[in-house]
């Protein structure tokens, strides 16, 4: 376990250095975050008995989402990761002294938690000066604050363990291209990230609420917003914990039985 934390710290102290990055990330999605909530306003002076959700939790929602977007965007993809698959040099990773899925998931939480951290204060301090409904709602309570606490662990473990299985389909496929655009596409839509769930018809939500994309950016923000009540959180959470373990079995197993039956040439 040593080997593996020396590892995380490693590779978080490396992902903190790109200060640059981080700002015009968060400035991209500030600005980003802005015109979301502009949008949705128009739309609700038009018609806000409409709305599944209040215009103030909505922008709650919308700034959330854009704090953490580091944590569970999908598109942002380990490619060293990929390319040592695709090209062999996964070999070399064999010949250290820990598991190499492991070692993977290291490396990705790590990555997405030092992205994360640059942006979400400065995200976050700027949206909550905004004025009603326009900004960030921090009146939240204690024990909802801890659910979403839990509820955001949960969604980074979706989020790494789903990047995890489609590293391990690398392993069968010719180009793993194909399967990746189809996960972010997949994820945007039914995770939330292009329209909140609520705002989807009845059917649609019910089926994506069921989806490991859900857990991914739904429910951690919904929570945090007010629209996920503390009394439906263990139900959601539970879904969440379910996906967890799922999705690193079934990465694990993937990646145990490819590397079984790789074949490497040249050195």
């Amino acid at each position: 376990m040593r080997k593996y934390w020396s590892f995380f710290k490693m590779r978080l102290m490396a992902g903190l250095q790109y200060r640059a990055a981080a700002l015009a990330g968060m400035s991209t999605q500030f600005v980003w975050g802005a015109m979301e909530i502009l949008l949705y306003r128009a739309f609700w002076l038009e018609h806000p008995e409409r709305f599944p959700m209040g215009m103030e939790a909505l922008s709650t929602y919308i700034w959330i989402q854009q704090a953490f977007l580091g944590l569970f965007a999908l598109w942002l993809w380990e490619f060293e990761i990929l390319d040592s698959v695709k090209t062999g040099a996964v070999s070399y990773e064999l010949l250290r002294p820990t598991g190499i899925y492991g070692m993977w998931m290291t490396r990705t939480v790590a990555n997405r938690l030092a992205r994360a951290f640059l942006r979400m204060v400065p995200v976050i301090l700027l949206s909550s000066l905004l004025p009603s409904p326009w900004g960030l709602r921090l009146r939240i309570s204690p024990a909802a604050f801890g659910v979403f606490l839990l509820s955001m662990v949960l969604m980074v473990l979706v989020a790494c363990a789903y990047s995890l299985f489609v590293y391990a389909l690398t392993f069968y496929l010719t180009d793993p291209n194909g399967i990746m655009v189809l996960s972010v596409a997949a994820a945007d839509l039914l995770g939330g990230a292009i329209v909140p769930l609520p705002f989807l018809p009845e059917g649609f939500r019910r089926f994506a609420e069921l989806t490991p994309f859900a857990s991914m950016q739904n429910v951690p923000l919904r929570i945090f917003s007010g629209d996920i009540p503390l009394s439906e959180a263990p139900a959601v959470m539970g879904l969440q914990a379910f996906w967890t373990v799922a999705l690193i079995a079934a990465g694990y197993l993937l990646t145990r039985n490819g590397l079984r039956r790789a074949v490497i040439l040249g050195g």
